[in-house]
């Protein structure tokens, strides 16, 4: 599994999660709980993960809509 966004915009997370699951990307959060404990102070943001095969195209996408500035 690799890092494919890290946010504490949760609108952001429940966006990238949409598009990569209408284009059957499998994604894994990580880190919901403690974010979700530590509350507004944004310490801590959810990190979204992919496997290694789906992750050349899972970048593609969220560029393409604007969530990631450019391929790492």
């Amino acid at each position: 599994m690799l890092e494919l966004l890290k946010s504490n915009n949760p609108a952001d997370i429940a966006f990238a999660k949409h598009l990569l699951k209408t284009r059957y990307i499998e994604v894994f959060e990580l880190d919901v709980h403690i974010s979700n404990l530590e509350g507004s102070i944004s310490l801590f943001p959810i990190r979204l993960m992919v496997s290694d095969k789906d992750i050349v195209r899972a970048r593609e996408v969220l560029m393409d809509n604007n969530l990631l500035l450019d391929k790492i």
